[in-house]
């Protein structure tokens, strides 16, 4: 198996109740409990917590742009009392620790900045010739709710595992068994960490390290980091979390939402026990980034590095760097992507990795919430059993493609949900309490990818990197079987395992002994691809495959954008200006080329760009 990196990214889920759905076929397995979908709580900021970019690594300059930047905002000196105001004590403020990012630095005040304050210490900080960029140290959450090609023998792989082999939502992952279980691939799973012996999961379980710096966060006794990864819980009492700048909010119980998204990974599969993991034969490694009340950005961005084996100062290095980092986590509320997210995906990307995020529970554009709002990482929507798009799912441009979510209660229980063998403790983990969790979001949505890029990864020569991987997912994933809203989109389709697999390990056409086909970009049936450019004379070539069987038009399209594009289109062969069976060359890019009755086989689609265009879409429709 040739090494790689990847990196993804996760949405989470929280626990709602549970349904008495009797003990399952594992008598260690006691009971099922459910999560619907929800959105994250808005991104929160403690007030007392920023990170900072320096353009000099001498402390005694970042302290004089710290002390600088309170001057000027007029918070380095005392208030009293008004009839209008409270008395306002003085503020100091200190490096804490730098971060794996070059450059950046996490810096606290003597006490929480309200937000006016706040946006006039960063506006002042960030004018000082000695810092590159300042923001809040935010506060981020995860997205949920709470071999042979053969089905298992996990018990309860059939009646709760649709998203693995559902012929319309699922992701047909027991035909990708015969080529790849992911053997030899690592995969860190950033978030709130793995439950330590997971029944079912452990054997697949490599230690990684619990990143949390606040004691109000992790649940320790101190703020050091420590080695593991696991989970000790991410419950909250009532109100636990205002100290950190929430609003007042009820109790809560642990999630327990790491587990669940590694076992769709990598669970332990054809054991006899609970149900199956995609990747079966990967590592799960935990990276421990959130824990009551969600997790810090410079906590998760040390995570990020440390994962893909990039040195963080002040912890041993990561001997067994991830080639997968599944990332289900994010901002509940709209933001822009951190500098401090952005140059940490940089260089996880530049160190090989590959970043798989999910997109989001907002049912909002993806390119407003981090972490799809970043550049350089994968993002994937959710979808349900029917194969159409889970009602809380974030969509748009920025989504990459789709995976099985979850569709919560409107498709009934279990179909609704995305199971896993998880702990059953309230608060800490209870030994020997294990459940079978459903729960729904796009962060049980990336998973299903992160597990697939891993399947990839081990078979491959060489290791992809992470635009070709995103690339090979798109052009293999399989048209929804639910039409998806033009206003909507939710990317090039629903993961195909399956198909995945056989492009990833198909033998390039030799020229020398066989006739080979155009090299060209496959697009699915009814499923647009936007966001295209080219310079004047440029030439783009895409295929698409007519099954037999097909009544009706193949009606090829561009639209939208500017410049002007041409469009010729030709069966089975590569067609040009000068010679095609179909085109449609009117000034714009509003292109349409129809054909009556559409042979089987494969149609070749040129775009000629007849002046420079940008930001058109090709689409393709057939019955």
């Amino acid at each position: 198996m040739k090494q790689s990196k990847i990196s993804m990214a996760v949405a989470a889920a929280i626990l709602v109740g549970s349904v008495g759905m009797g003990v399952s076929a594992s008598d260690r397995i006691a009971g099922t409990r459910v999560s619907e979908p929800s959105t994250a709580p808005a991104v929160a900021t403690t007030g007392d917590r920023y990170v900072v970019k320096y353009r000099d690594s001498a402390a005694r300059s970042q302290a004089a742009a710290l002390k600088n930047a309170l001057g000027r905002a007029g918070l380095d000196r005392p208030l009293q009392a008004t009839a209008n105001a409270s008395a306002r004590a003085a503020v100091s403020a200190q490096v804490l620790r730098r971060t794996a990012a070059p450059g950046w630095h996490v810096v606290t005040t003597s006490r929480r900045l309200s937000a006016s304050e706040s946006a006039s210490f960063l506006r002042e900080l960030a004018a000082d010739p000695a810092v590159v960029s300042a923001e809040p140290d935010l506060l981020y959450q995860h997205m949920g709710m709470a071999a042979p090609a053969a089905a298992p023998n996990d018990p309860n792989y059939a009646q709760y595992q649709w998203n693995f082999y559902n012929p319309a939502g699922g992701v047909r992952a027991e035909q990708a068994w015969e080529t790849s279980t992911g053997e030899g691939v690592v995969v860190a799973v950033l978030d709130t960490g793995i439950v330590q012996g997971t029944l079912d999961l452990a054997n697949n379980v490599i230690p990684g390290y619990d990143m949390i710096s606040d004691r109000r966060v992790s649940r320790r006794a101190t703020d050091g980091r420590v080695a593991g990864g696991w989970d000790l819980g991410d419950w909250v009492e009532e109100n636990y979390c205002t100290q950190l700048g929430a609003p007042p909010h009820p109790a809560d119980v642990s999630s327990w939402h790491g587990s669940h998204v590694a076992g769709t990974i990598a669970q332990e599969t054809n054991n006899g026990t609970g149900l199956a993991g995609i990747a079966h034969d990967a590592q799960v490694m935990p990276i421990r980034v959130l824990g009551s009340c969600g997790g810090f950005g410079s906590d998760i961005s040390d995570g990020m590095l440390w994962a893909a084996g990039i040195s963080v100062p002040g912890l041993p290095a990561n001997t067994n760097p991830a080639e997968v980092l599944n990332m289900s986590l994010g901002s509940g509320g709209q933001t822009t992507c951190p500098a401090l997210y952005q140059d940490a995906i940089n260089q996880v990307n530049a160190a090989g990795s590959i970043i798989v995020v999910a997109a989001g529970n907002a049912n909002g554009n993806a390119a407003n919430y981090t972490m799809s709002a970043c550049n350089g990482v994968i993002s994937v929507g959710a979808t349900r059993i029917t194969g159409g798009k889970a009602g809380y799912s974030n969509y748009g441009a920025r989504v990459d493609l789709s995976a099985p979510g979850g569709g919560g209660s409107v498709d009934g229980n279990p179909n609704g949900y995305i199971w896993q063998v998880t702990n059953g403790g309230q608060q800490g983990p209870v030994a020997g309490n294990w459940i079978l969790r459903g729960m729904a979001g796009t962060s049980m949505a990336s998973p299903h990818v992160a597990a697939a890029a891993a399947l990839v990864q081990a078979v491959v020569d060489e290791p992809l990197g992470w635009q070709d991987m995103r690339d090979l997912l798109k052009e293999t994933a399989r048209a929804f079987p639910v039409a998806i809203p033009a206003s909507t989109p939710m990317g090039a389709g629903i993961l195909d395992l399956e198909a995945l697999l056989e492009k990833a390990t198909e033998v390039p056409c030799d020229p020398e002994v066989e006739v080979c086909g155009p090299d060209a970009t496959t697009i699915q049936n009814k499923v647009p691809v936007p966001g295209l450019s080219g310079a004047a004379g440029s030439e783009v070539l895409y295929a698409i495959e007519v099954p037999a069987g097909v009544s009706g038009p193949l009606s090829i399209s561009t639209s939208g954008g500017s410049g002007d594009v041409s469009l010729y289109v030709s069966f089975d062969e590569e067609p040009s200006a000068g010679d095609a069976d179909y085109s449609s060359t009117r000034p714009g890019n509003s292109e349409t080329v129809r054909v009556a009755n559409p042979q089987a086989g494969t149609y070749y689609i040129k775009l000629v760009g007849v002046r420079a265009y940008s930001n058109v879409t090709l689409q393709a429709r057939h019955n």
